[in-house]
């Protein structure tokens, strides 16, 4: 008799016992006929007909057990980079100790937070994994430099590199700064870059090796060794390309079915180039939409070698962010998100996916663009906009809100300062930027004058995971442990993975018994 009472060789004709062998996953299960009945068991009894048999499918086999070697993990399962801190210390330690791998949220935090978040991890998990988030920053290339240099500090193995629309010296250095040969003479890279993209032609740059110019370049400068620069061209940039498919903040709202492939024979036709052997494998992964089993089992079964989460994890015990935002997510539907000005490219119109069902952020930050494209200027606005613009949106006046950003950017722009004295509509957008920018920070301390400013990251995976999770444990968030949220995702992805091989021998099993449940927690 196994733990839960499913006895091995008995067959259960019942939907609650078929459930139960079914759920079972580190056992095989087998359809039968015995005694003219047909049911399920996890051994045939003596004398059974066997119509259909499904081995086992423990949670560890999806994805590519390489990715789980490469990574030090148990689970192909990672966390995605949450900005401002929001996948912060506690949300990866919690899925290190879990055997998955999580990103620290880096982008967004002052420099002395990061050096003290990274610290923490580097003293808590020593080699366990996780990785952190590399952002491009174009306007402001010594946030990236800064980055990196606190990855080589405390020696973060793993990098989460995101937003990248071309490659830049730092993520070059970052991934030769760990190349070295062993004694077998076979190269090795002891810092991994993973590479979250929605593009094929940025995919394509982390696949191939680091160009020739930026390594000559960092050479130059003494930046890297002579041997790394050596082996840069035995090695791709990145060890893995995650394909990000519609998913909240930044997004390109790509569907996964198309970019998931795409990828997969832009990846193969790179390999042959190269030819066979001449560099290191690199895993594929999905992340966008993943909110229930359902479109992780989706992601396996188009090809993935590994699934990356991330609107759900913003729900969770662990995550840095307000209690009362918590709440908010775990009451989102799928329909509940919509797309809204970007506080980093707002002058481009470059718009992020935030949740749009219990806050005014939407609306407010639309009403910002449309002035900023109607307005040469603060000076311009009809007084009837001025008002509505100090008394509903900024709640200050705009000489406050100017004088506020003109403090900042004196401490950390100050080109930006001199060249908004001299140009109405680039002050103009950065007064605008300076609520945009704010409104996210509202939302992580739970400001209670703001809530209705709260700007909150999200994608439709949300509501998908609030759907499922429905009637669980983990529907109210004090339940939403973020390890539990991994293991009952990817349990639930490999039961329906079960299924489905179950299905392509034509046996059908009962309507009860088609979806994956959530455990009740043992009894104290």
């Amino acid at each position: 008799m196994r733990p839960g009472g499913v006895q091995r060789d008995t067959v259960h004709r019942d939907a609650e016992g078929v459930h139960r062998v079914l759920s079972a996953l580190e056992l095989p299960c087998h359809m039968v006929r015995a005694g003219g009945a047909v049911g399920m068991c996890h051994v045939p009894p003596p004398g059974a007909e066997v119509l259909a048999t499904a081995g086992a499918m423990p949670p560890e086999r999806l994805g590519a057990p390489d990715f789980l070697l490469r990574h030090g993990v148990r689970l192909p399962y990672m966390a995605g980079g949450m900005a401002g801190g929001i996948s912060g210390p506690r949300l990866v330690a919690a899925l290190s100790r879990a055997g998955c791998l999580a990103v620290l949220g880096a982008a967004g935090l002052p420099e002395e937070r990061l050096d003290a978040s990274l610290a923490t991890l580097a003293r808590e998990l020593g080699d366990g994994p996780y990785a952190c988030n590399l952002l491009h920053s174009p306007a402001a290339p010594r946030l990236e430099r800064t980055v990196v240099d606190l990855c080589l500090r405390h020696r973060v193995r793993c990098v989460e590199a995101s937003a990248f629309v071309q490659l830049t010296p730092e993520v070059v250095r970052y991934r030769l700064a760990g190349l070295r040969r062993d004694r077998t003479g076979a190269v090795r890279a002891e810092h991994r870059v993973v590479a979250k993209v929605s593009r094929e032609e940025t995919a394509e740059l982390f696949l191939r090796p680091a160009p020739e110019a930026l390594v000559a370049g960092l050479r130059a400068q003494g930046r890297v060794s002579a041997e790394q620069a050596e082996l840069a061209r035995h090695v791709p940039l990145a060890d893995a390309v995650t394909a990000e498919a519609d998913s909240g903040g930044h997004t390109d709202r790509r569907p996964l079915a198309v970019l998931l492939p795409a990828l997969a024979r832009l990846r193969a036709r790179v390999a042959r180039e190269h030819g066979p052997g001449a560099l290191p494998p690199v895993h594929l992964g999905a992340a966008g939409g993943l909110g229930s089993p359902y479109a992780v089992a989706a992601a396996f079964a188009l090809g993935a070698d590994y699934v990356v989460t991330g609107s759900v994890n913003q729900a969770t015990v662990e995550a840095d962010t307000s209690p009362a935002v918590k709440e908010l997510l775990a009451r989102a539907g799928i329909a509940d998100c919509v797309m809204a000005p970007a506080a980093d490219m707002f002058e481009q119109g470059v718009q992020v996916q935030v949740l749009g069902r219990g806050t005014m952020f939407p609306a407010r930050a639309g009403l910002l663009l449309r002035l900023y494209r109607d307005h040469g200027g603060l000076e311009e606005l009809p007084p009837a906009e001025r008002r509505r613009l100090e008394d509903r949106v900024l709640q200050q006046s705009l000489e406050r809100t100017w004088d506020d950003t003109a403090a900042y950017l004196k401490a950390h722009h100050p080109d930006w300062l001199a060249r908004a004295e001299g140009d109405p509509k680039f002050r103009m957008a950065l007064v605008f930027r300076w609520y945009l920018g704010m409104t996210s920070r509202w939302a992580v301390t739970g400001e209670p004058g703001r809530a209705a400013d709260w700007q909150v990251w999200c994608g439709p995976a949300m509501g998908a995971f609030n759907g499922w999770a429905a009637g669980t444990p983990l529907a109210p968030p004090a339940g939403r442990r973020v390890a539990a949220v991994a293991e009952h995702l990817m349990r639930g992805a490999a039961y329906q993975t079960r299924l489905a091989h179950l299905r392509a021998t034509g046996v059908r099993v009962p309507a009860a018994c088609a979806d994956y449940r959530v455990p009740a927690p043992p009894v104290a």
